[in-house]
């Protein structure tokens, strides 16, 4: 995928860095690293709060480990965010951005809500890419980690478009061999809005006030936090006025029409 077409989680940092500022966080979670994007500006918050941060990634890019080994403060677990979850405790808040099907991150929440829970920290999480393609339709860097129960059918070499159910074979925005798509967009335990969903209602029917900010852009930014937090008032400040933002998700729109054009003009480049 061209580098010019933005995707990552860091381009929310203005917003995430100002809520965990206001949340006065200093040990935090990350899951999903690949390239460090995101990783490099939360490591130099942590440290300048005296704090830390940890990264979940089972297989992240050589740039990432280089800049881990340098960094006293960060530390790397190179294992699947439900087999890391042992390793970690007393976090102030968590980003997830690794596998983006419902059933890892449905049950990623599950456990982060425990684990805060267990150790007396309010909840605060970032998630991204609630938003279209990953909203509604799972992806799949690893299918045969997935019980079989939750794995939907699904295709590497078949792309995604906006307002199409199916995929699309051979065009589209897909993994090119590198991810899977799910056949179908919709439906029961499909997508990371989907998981968020869900466990938003498990959530709440065990009594849980929580919280959830949707910002629509860059394929949706999801942010969670418990509402009887002592800084719950600051961060609703901080993320309402992008929560479900028409103008936002009007860009966004419009970002993905031109998204899947560059794509078509790549698809055709390479057939030449």
């Amino acid at each position: 995928m061209a580098d010019l077409l933005i995707h990552s989680m860091s381009e929310f940092s203005e917003i995430i860095l100002e809520a965990l500022d206001l949340a006065d966080a200093k040990a935090i979670v990350e899951i999903g690293a690949e390239y460090g994007g995101m990783s490099t500006m939360l490591a130099d918050f942590a440290a300048d709060r005296g704090g830390s941060l940890t990264s979940i990634d089972p297989s992240p890019k050589a740039e990432f480990r280089e800049w881990v080994a340098s960094n006293p403060h960060v530390t790397h677990i190179a294992k699947p965010s439900l087999a890391a979850f042992e390793e970690v405790s007393n976090v102030d808040a968590w980003l997830v951005d690794g596998d983006h099907n419902w059933f890892t991150v449905y049950h990623e929440l599950l456990a982060i809500d425990a684990i805060s829970r267990r150790d007396g920290k309010p909840l605060l999480a970032f998630l991204h890419d609630i938003g279209w393609p990953s909203g509604r339709r799972d992806r799949y860097y690893a299918p045969a980690q997935i019980p079989a129960e939750f794995l939907h059918p699904h295709d590497f070499t078949a792309g995604a478009f906006p307002g199409i159910q199916q995929l699309v074979p051979n065009r589209g925005f897909r993994g090119m061999g590198h991810f899977a798509w799910a056949k179908h967009e919709g439906g029961l335990r499909n997508g990371v809005l989907t998981a968020v969903e869900d466990f938003l209602e498990t959530a709440r029917a065990a009594g849980r006030k929580i919280a959830f900010a949707e910002i629509p852009a860059v394929f949706g930014l999801g942010v969670l936090f418990d509402t009887d937090a002592e800084w719950s008032e600051a961060v609703t400040g901080c993320v309402i006025p992008y929560h479900e933002n028409r103008l936002l998700r009007t860009l966004e729109d419009n970002r993905l029409r031109n998204y899947l054009t560059v794509l078509e003009w790549q698809d055709r480049a390479r057939a030449a």
